[in-house]
């Protein structure tokens, strides 16, 4: 029985049943030894993974899921990687799918698919305001937490502001059928905000009425429906959601809907509660840098091999010709936050931040790898607040966030 228990055990995981099986993963419930917290552990094979050139979507999974930190996104927790296989750690939702809870008990209440989709709709404008796009909005990627809580899952098909093409577009075509906006469906490259918000108006409708407003056996027919948006409210839909999802169903992106009018909509008000939380919800530093190293604490037990000496993003990046700078190379325009990448170590770029703003006047407030910039002068509107985050890609190198958390945008530019 002890070497049966030694196989199953992945570091200071235990693992357990198998939850989830896809095309290249399969996800394993597993308790965290040392603190009795079960985890869900996504599990790749790195020779299904190069045969079928997916690094750079698994990069990008890892990479985003990294950026994204909010109450209602699943939690990067930790990566791993031995010779043979790529381990992710993620926040256990033990409530399952979303999708699940509507075919086991059918449509929901206005209430309750209401506050469903106030937590949809802030977890995506948090995304969007990092520069993500999920792509792949649907019921079976929110899953739901033990306190009933939404989570946004499955970063696997997301795009990073970088990915924009010269004319301010995505170009890649992806998603589930019965969720994607007729832009993508044309092939002519796209808003990755609007298109999000085409999948929520789908998830808010199928919440509703217990199935989906675009669907058909024939695949030309879907795609005619959704271009036309041709689709029928149930007679129990009020007047406030059919106003609303007509906007937000709307087949030209230019004229559909908004976050910032979403917001401010009459039937989504109604018992807004919007989520509040500091930047440090989700996981510590600590843990945001051993998730890219390789320790002997991350052993494979058993039969299974010791991990190789190298990270994730190393190991996956043995794909030949795979450029992994444009993941996170993130010098661009921007209005209140920007990123970039140094080679540095993370001590020394603490120490540099710290010694170009303190002759500005700026009192500095640090928690390891987190700062806090605030200028004792006020400007055109107060003080100017400024925080920065370094987090570790790899050994070698780092990304800085700097965000402006309060005060004016002319002044931040100059800062920066």
């Amino acid at each position: 029985m002890s070497v049966q228990k030694a196989k199953r055990q992945v570091g200071k995981y235990e693992l357990g049943q198998t939850i989830g099986i896809g095309t290249f993963a399969k996800v394993r419930l597993a308790r965290n030894l040392d603190t009795g917290e079960h985890v869900a552990i996504k599990i790749l094979l790195k020779e299904k993974v190069l045969k079928h050139k997916l690094p750079e979507q698994i990069m990008r999974e890892i990479a985003t899921m990294k950026l994204i930190k909010h109450p209602n996104v699943i939690r990067l927790l930790e990566v791993m990687g031995s010779k043979s296989k790529i381990f992710i750690v993620l926040e256990y939702a033990t409530g399952g799918e979303l999708f699940n809870n509507i075919v086991n008990h059918g449509r929901m209440g206005e209430v309750e698919a209401r506050r469903y989709f106030h937590q949809l709709i802030y977890a995506i404008d948090f995304c969007h305001s990092r520069g993500v796009y999920h792509r792949d909005l649907k019921l079976e990627n929110l899953l739901v937490d033990a306190s009933g809580n939404l989570k946004v899952s499955d970063f696997g098909f997301s795009a990073l502001h970088q990915q924009l093409r010269d004319d301010g577009l995505l170009h890649t075509t992806c998603g589930t059928p019965n969720y994607v906006p007729p832009e993508v469906l044309k092939n002519r490259g796209y808003d990755g905000a609007p298109a999000d918000l085409w999948s929520c108006g789908v998830i808010l409708f199928t919440l509703l009425a217990g199935y989906l407003p675009f669907d058909d056996h024939n695949s030309i027919n879907l795609y005619k429906k959704i271009a036309t948006a041709n689709f029928t409210f149930p007679s129990w839909f009020s007047f406030g959601i059919k106003k609303l999802l007509t906007r937000i169903l709307d087949p030209n992106p230019v004229t559909r809907m908004t976050i910032s009018e979403i917001l401010e909509d009459e039937w989504f008000r109604n018992g807004d509660n919007p989520p509040v939380f500091d930047g440090t919800y989700e996981t510590s530093l600590d843990d945001d840098h051993a998730a890219f190293k390789v320790s002997q604490d991350h052993q494979m037990m058993g039969k299974e091999e010791q991990p190789a000496a190298l990270n994730a993003f190393e190991l996956i990046g043995l794909s030949k010709g795979l450029n992994l700078g444009s993941l996170f190379n993130i010098e661009q325009e921007f209005k209140r936050e920007t990123r970039f990448t140094s080679t540095c170590s993370a001590n020394e770029i603490i120490r540099k931040i710290e010694e170009a703003t303190k002759p500005l006047g700026y009192d500095i407030h640090k928690k390891n790898y987190k700062m806090m910039l605030r200028n004792i002068k006020a400007g055109r509107k107060g003080n100017l607040n400024v925080s920065a985050e370094v987090f570790q890609v790899a050994p070698s190198l780092h990304m800085v966030e700097i965000r402006k958390a309060k005060g004016d945008t002319l002044e931040f530019h100059q800062v920066f």
